[in-house]
């Protein structure tokens, strides 16, 4: 049976690589010279292939697989049935958000290592176009079934567009050919920065110019009025299918709302706590606004931000020891946000490469913040859970390039608490900066369902983020418009958290003493992006594993 398995999964991964236009180079898939094709023709293709593969995957009994199979399995299955699901609601009619824009991200942070993968960029920027057009006629289908981005979660998004209709090296599509690789010939480093500079003048800022003018003229007037999932085509089953989607869970709406109050209660009294220890004599409301405009808590510059985060992320790799068994080698690197994403941006985002901080509107950038933040989205956070993955065990293709929220967020609020048992934070306003943290991951289970399932407002679910946080006035009206914009999506990251947490609290009462965080976060982050269901699984064998092996006698005693 394991055969069989294999050949349905690696047959239907190289199949998606052809479908999202990558190509191979060496023993990876990169992007091509050109985008995916985003028709409605192209999409049905999709569905039927994955709905197929549903059932060839139905026919298999997973019983009969090895154990590791059985993960595969498991993490294939939830992955196919993700995009499959999405095509069923037909979510390529709207397919942006407050958060994320297909037309974001196109040139990339930095430029390339050879003359090819600039040339490949280069198709990619003659292919704009045609991209745009293709997902402009997928937003009239939807504007004419009323499936669209609620309009109060995209006003102000067109203006990420504005950056892309300048022409010349203006364009952050020529950042990429500023600075480019000595091994690349000086006279084709010439004749690659002349052929951007047409690109970007025939193809670049024409498409997003017409983008523009259909995003303002068209699609943000007949957006929706409504916010609720709710309100969609079948809305009910689809806010539930999201929740599937985006935290692996079968939990309903009212059960994921009561744990959301039950967290907010519970951290409501840790934020009390802390306000006292400051020595501060006034009520929470007044702390509050003490922490969101007293000047001693915000940078001067964007690279006091910057550098502040740095000394955290430095001083993290000072307690890695403490944390893991394995230290990856990989590194990442600390950058701002791009300015003409800057605006409508939250404050940080970590990845493989690089973590970005936003050092836009600085007195929005609360400091004491930082530490928490730096945490979860670079290390030992994302960048450095992306690092272990590249070292991770040989697994199948499709493992390496699959990410689901609930792990992998869960993980990143989970090492925010983590830096409590190292020591990283220095003052009870940093703590409360945690705590804050904390709140507002368990604010959203509140306000997501709020908003989707129980009519909640816009204006409530400010209020309520605003009167359990010391989150900025912009992030909170941010936050908001995300949780508006993209159903259940923020659900993921305290779901997951308190499913890690559960695991190691086990851990903890069942090891005693000798329970060692460091083989337990290795096994973790060994098991690769999983759905929680089969994190809890595994680390349940991890735990029964870890109880023989203590058990046994010493064979070397000191």
């Amino acid at each position: 049976m394991d055969a069989k398995l294999r050949a349905i999964y690696d047959a239907e991964w190289e199949w998606r690589q052809g479908e999202y236009a990558r190509v191979k180079e060496g023993d990876r898939w990169v992007q091509g010279d050109r985008f995916s094709s985003e028709t409605a023709e192209a999409q049905a293709r999709r569905l039927a292939y994955w709905t197929d593969v549903l059932k060839q995957l139905d026919a298999i009994p997973m019983d009969q697989l090895s154990p590791e199979e059985q993960v595969n399995a498991a993490v294939f299955r939830q992955s196919v049935w993700e995009n499959a699901k999405g095509l069923e609601y037909k979510t390529y009619e709207a397919p942006f958000n407050s958060d994320t824009f297909f037309w974001g991200g196109l040139n990339p942070r930095a430029g390339f290592a050879t003359a090819t993968g600039y040339r490949r960029f280069l198709g990619r920027m003659a292919d704009i176009p045609r991209y745009f057009d293709e997902h402009t006629v997928n937003m009239r289908a939807g504007l004419a079934r009323g499936y669209t981005v609620p309009r109060v979660g995209i006003e102000g998004r067109d203006a990420t567009i504005e950056a892309y209709t300048v022409a010349g090296e203006a364009n952050p599509f020529y950042d990429a050919f500023r600075t480019m690789p000595a091994s690349i010939p000086a006279a084709d480093q010439a004749a690659l920065r002349a052929d951007a500079l047409r690109a970007i003048e025939v193809s670049v800022v024409p498409a997003y110019t017409k983008l523009l003018t259909f995003m303002r003229a068209e699609y943000m007037p007949k957006a929706r009025t409504t916010i609720d999932a709710y309100s969609l085509p079948d809305g009910k089953q689809y806010y539930q299918d999201m929740i599937k989607v985006f935290t692996t869970l079968d939990l309903t709406p009212e059960q994921i709302h009561e744990i959301g109050l039950k967290e907010v209660a519970r951290i409501d009294a840790d934020m009390q706590k802390t306000m006292r220890e400051t020595g501060f004599k006034g009520t929470f409301p007044e702390f509050l606004q003490f922490m969101r405009t007293d000047p001693q808590f915000y940078a001067k510059t964007p690279r006091e931000l910057l550098s502040y985060v740095a000394y955290v992320t430095k001083k993290m790799d000072g307690k890695l020891k403490e944390s893991f068994n394995l230290l990856p080698r990989y590194r990442f690197t600390i950058r701002p946000v791009p300015d003409e994403i800057a605006p409508i941006y939250t404050s940080g985002r970590g990845g493989l490469e690089s973590c970005l901080f936003n050092t836009y509107d600085l007195p929005s950038r609360p400091l004491y913040n930082l530490t928490a933040l730096a945490l979860h989205e670079c290390i030992p956070g994302h960048s450095f859970q992306a690092a272990v993955a590249l070292e991770a065990p040989d697994r199948p293709d499709f493992r390496r390039q699959t990410y689901f929220s609930g792990y992998g967020e869960g993980w990143g609020l989970y090492t925010e608490w983590l830096g409590t048992k190292l020591d990283m934070y220095e003052t009870p306003y940093e703590e409360f900066g945690r705590e804050t943290f904390e709140m507002w991951r368990a604010v959203r289970l509140v306000i997501d369902t709020g908003i989707h399932t129980k009519g909640w407002s816009r204006q409530k679910a400010i209020d309520y983020l605003a009167s359990h946080t010391a989150l900025a006035q912009r992030d909170v009206e941010t936050e908001v418009d995300r949780y508006i914009s993209w159903p259940a999506q923020a659900l993921a990251y305290k779901l997951g958290e308190l499913s890690l947490r559960k695991m190691r609290a086990k851990a903890e009462a069942e090891l005693g003493t000798r329970f060692d965080q460091r083989p337990f976060h290795d096994a973790y982050l060994a098991l690769g992006s999983v759905p929680l269901p089969v994190m809890e699984a595994k680390m349940e064998e991890f735990i029964a594993a870890q109880k023989v092996r203590l058990a046994k006698p010493d064979k070397n005693p000191s």
